[in-house]
């Protein structure tokens, strides 16, 4: 195999993303080394990238300059001169998050290495539209933004169904009547002219999986059990949102047991008439128990309810059996289960098991694992902040900042 060389005799530094490139790397791509951990001097910069010391000083000056590094205290010496710490300034910046539910919406201002400064949790009647509660949604992050002096770069929003990331509009949500079609971004202009970056709540939960974590999983399937079922899958470190966002819908996939079973997006037999937590609440109001959401369920089953118990396996059992065809199909190292069923995990996740092991292929299964959400509660918001984030500092997006920053 021909090897390709530089000018010097040596083979070309890959990229910060991985890409065997001729192409020097920018500033932007410089931060993200700094940003992920992997390099936090100008040295290990130059190792990684391949740059001369005259292009990393001059990356490195004008992301000091703009105020996304800081020049930390210098590393112990390793012999020569000790080399000076590169630090990333989570605080130059923040983004708003806003995970909008059925029945609950979730806000947050956080720094850019995505630790909340300020949040707020509010129930909201179901079936609200967008007039009222996007109205609301303005004037409740105005109070959160009351002293925060950081600049806002981007806002990440999250509903359940099918989004249209480049018009910012919902396009196909089964629970959330009214929203389809209508632009979003107006609604927060009295808030913020930043940018608005919209997902599928599945997607934006995985999301959330991946923030911060440098040893965390690169393929795993994350579910989101709540009033309905959502599947987000990470593929390679990477959320896969499909052809039109639409990847992940799991809880409107037929399945025989289901068949004639109404269902709330006005089809008949999809899972989540099993499995969703709209039906586990029917049939547990149908056998007298007072309760109004899938969050009561959970809270009678950790105080020993035998019959939510039952109700939460009985869930996970029918979710398994279609979560083991993607099991077979993407081979994960691990399935996450988050939503409002993730505090009755043990239970939820008992069912889960006993289908994907029935199911699933031996070597599918083999090293799997499942795990509750990483941020809990708190998973959703989270993830709509790490979706600002993965879009305002992805290199390109600090370039453009940089360039903009630069022009008179």
């Amino acid at each position: 195999m021909t090897q390709t060389s530089t000018r010097n005799g040596t083979a070309p530094a890959a990229r910060p993303d991985g890409r065997d490139s001729a192409a020097p790397a920018t500033a932007g791509e410089l931060l993200d080394l700094v940003r992920s951990g992997r390099a936090s001097t100008r040295s290990q910069l130059r190792a990684l990238t391949g740059l001369s010391r005259t292009a990393i000083t001059t990356r490195v000056s004008s992301l000091t300059s703009a105020g996304l590094l800081l020049l930390g205290e210098e590393l112990a010496s390793t012999g020569g001169r000790p080399p000076g710490a590169l630090v990333f300034n989570q605080h130059a910046g923040v983004v708003l998050a806003i995970a909008i539910g059925r029945s609950r919406s979730q806000l947050a201002v956080a720094d850019l290495d995505g630790q909340e400064l300020a949040s707020d949790s509010r129930d909201h009647e179901v079936g609200v539209g967008p007039d009222e509660l996007m109205t609301e949604i303005a004037q409740r992050l105005a109070t959160l933004l009351d002293g925060v002096t950081a600049p806002v770069w981007g806002v990440g929003l999250s509903l359940a169904g099918t989004l249209d990331p480049d018009r910012g509009v919902s396009i196909g949500s089964p629970v959330m009547s009214g929203w389809d079609g209508v632009e979003l971004a107006p609604y927060l202009e009295s808030v913020t002219r930043a940018p608005l970056f919209v997902g599928n709540d599945a997607d934006v939960l995985a999301r959330s999986q991946l923030l911060g974590r440098s040893a965390a999983l690169e393929d795993v399937l994350v579910v989101k059990a709540s009033t309905g079922l959502g599947l987000g899958i990470i593929a390679d470190g990477r959320v896969l949102s499909g052809h039109i966002g639409a990847a992940g819908e799991i809880g409107h996939t037929k399945v025989p047991a289901a068949d004639g079973l109404p269902c709330r997006c006005g089809a008949t037999g999809c899972l989540e008439t099993l499995a969703g937590g709209w039906a586990l609440v029917d049939r547990a109001q149908e056998a007298g128990r007072d309760i109004e959401h899938v969050r009561d369920l959970v809270a009678l089953a950790l105080q020993g309810d035998p019959a939510a118990r039952g109700l939460l396996r009985d869930s996970g059992r029918a979710l398994g059996e279609v979560l083991a065809v993607a099991i077979n199909l993407l081979n994960p190292a691990a399935v996450v289960i988050g939503g409002d069923m993730e505090p009755a995990f043990d239970f939820h996740v008992a069912g889960v098991r006993e289908s994907v092991y029935a199911l699933a292929a031996p070597l599918a299964t083999r090293d799997l694992q499942f795990l509750p959400a990483a941020h809990g509660d708190r998973a959703g918001v989270v993830g709509c902040a790490a979706l600002a984030l993965d879009h305002v500092l992805a290199p390109v997006a600090v370039d453009l900042r940089l360039a903009d920053q630069q022009q008179p």
